[in-house]
């Protein structure tokens, strides 16, 4: 049975009111019942009393039958509800003025007779002559004669005769009549409750409809809300916790959604540009090599060895790049990780700089450097600290004109000191700005400006290992500006 959420609790809910109903009308009967039989033995407790004193029904010759029978028919004609018993003192009916057949049982249990007559809190129950089974209220009283006790008088007090009666009642338009009101009363909290479910299971069946039509084969949007205000820490309305916990995790896949889409796009993008620069080298170094095999017997020595040096040249190139993608995919799995050590930064800048001496003078380039004369030494990988500079310099050199200026800059600020290279350059393109350091960004730059975007990508990757970022900033009268920031030693050591 295919059944909602919704439908289960109603069912449930139906099931239980029904259960709920039938059990309250039962306590309701065997209630009255109770207070009627508690009523009624409280009322004629004394009756038994009353006939053993007011009439002779026992002599010294034993039981007198026509004074039994006179006594007994006259008290059920004045109550027809009574039936009076004489029992001898091990309770077995002596005398009774029933129907033949009617009576059922030879003995009756005196334990409850005595509890009566020890006056214990009532209604007590004792047999019925008249059922095999049956018990009811009674009245009891011992019968003496010449001062002996010779039986009891036990009167039933809701006797046959009532029974027939209560019957009777029961199958009247009275109880059905009572039956009926109790069942629109249970059909019309059966319609209220399931009214109540509904706008209860509302919200739920929104949130569920939402969830049913969250598409994960396309970019997923936030599903519209549940509640209108979000939920804090107090609130104990799981139906809202949950709108909140879903809502939060649909926005966390829509970012990862795009997160993935755009890291495709951007492979997509490297693959190409990977294969822009590797094709153009490669198609040299075959153009060239295809003439050497060719031509090598028309070739003079100085054509040969001038297409050697071209070739030699582009495979170097594709040497580099690879070189550099192997490094790039290292970083970016994980596969290395920084050794930290406390190292100048001041020192590391000087000996960076006499790698570059030769080139810088070669293009007619000046180096300068800011340092301060009292520098904290920092925390970091000195194998990639001095990587990160030296890309930044040999961008800073290919791209700076002849004649142009290099500076770097070294800066304490607080628990961070931080480096600043910036060139006297033509800066970067516009369009490049906003991915500058993403996977989509153009690795190669036409003419002059050729390479430096995959070393710039490394670098980023590296400092992120740091927990810092390269930053392109901009200064009036320069070209590129990059900054970045490392952790001060001496901070470190005094928060350890």
């Amino acid at each position: 049975m295919n059944l909602t959420l919704s439908q289960r609790l109603s069912v449930v809910f139906a099931i239980l009111l029904l259960a709920c109903c039938g059990a309250s009308a039962w306590l309701q009967i065997r209630s009255n019942e109770w207070r009627e039989e508690e009523v009624v033995q409280s009322l004629s407790k004394g009756l038994a009393q009353h006939i053993a004193h007011s009439t002779a029904l026992m002599d010294e010759g034993g039981l007198k039958p026509d004074a039994v029978r006179r006594l007994f028919s006259q008290l059920m004609v004045v109550n027809p509800s009574v039936e009076v018993y004489l029992l001898d003192r091990d309770g077995r009916v002596i005398g009774d003025d029933a129907p033949a057949g009617h009576v059922k049982r030879e003995r009756v249990d005196l334990d409850p007779i005595h509890r009566l007559l020890e006056g214990q809190p009532l209604p007590i129950l004792d047999d019925d002559p008249r059922s095999v089974t049956g018990r009811k209220v009674f009245s009891a009283a011992p019968l003496s004669v010449d001062g002996r006790d010779q039986g009891y008088i036990y009167v039933v007090l809701l006797g046959e005769a009532r029974d027939q009666v209560a019957a009777r009642v029961a199958a009247s338009s009275v109880l059905r009549t009572t039956l009926w009101f109790m069942a629109l009363v249970a059909l019309l909290g059966l319609l209220a409750g399931l009214f109540a479910f509904g706008l209860i299971t509302r919200p739920l069946r929104r949130l569920t409809e939402t969830v049913r039509h969250f598409d994960t084969d396309a970019e997923p949007a936030p599903p519209a809300p549940v509640t209108s205000v979000r939920p804090g820490p107090d609130v104990r309305d799981e139906i809202a916790v949950l709108d909140a916990a879903f809502g939060q995790m649909a926005r966390r896949i829509g970012e990862q959604w795009r997160i993935l889409m755009r890291q495709d796009q951007e492979r997509r993008e490297l693959v190409a540009n990977i294969s822009h620069d590797l094709r153009t080298p490669l198609a040299s170094l075959h153009g060239y090599l295809e003439t050497l095999s060719i031509k090598a017997d028309t070739l003079s020595d100085a054509e040969r060895q001038r297409y050697l040096a071209i070739a030699l040249s582009q495979s170097r190139k594709v040497g580099q790049l690879a070189q550099s993608l192997f490094e790039l995919a290292r970083l970016e799995h994980g596969v290395v990780q920084p050794v930290i050590e406390q190292f100048s930064l001041v020192d590391l800048v000087q000996d960076v700089f006499q790698k570059f001496e030769l080139s810088a003078e070669a293009r007619q380039l000046r180096l300068s450097a800011d340092l301060p004369q009292q520098a904290p030494r920092v925390m970091a990988d000195l194998g990639m600290i001095e990587r990160v500079l030296t890309n930044l310099i040999d961008n800073a050199i290919r791209h700076t004109p002849t004649g142009g200026n290099i500076d770097v800059e070294v800066r304490h600020r607080g628990d961070k000191v931080a480096v600043v290279v910036s060139d006297t350059g033509p800066g970067l393109p516009a369009e490049l700005l906003e991915n500058l350091f993403q996977r989509a960004f153009s690795f190669t730059f036409s003419g002059p400006r050729a390479g430096g975007g995959l070393g710039l990508l490394i670098v980023q990757r590296m400092l992120q290992l740091h927990h810092s970022d390269l930053r392109l900033i901009s200064r009036e009268g320069r070209g590129a500006v990059f900054c970045f920031e490392l952790a001060a030693a001496d901070t470190t050591a005094h928060r350890g």
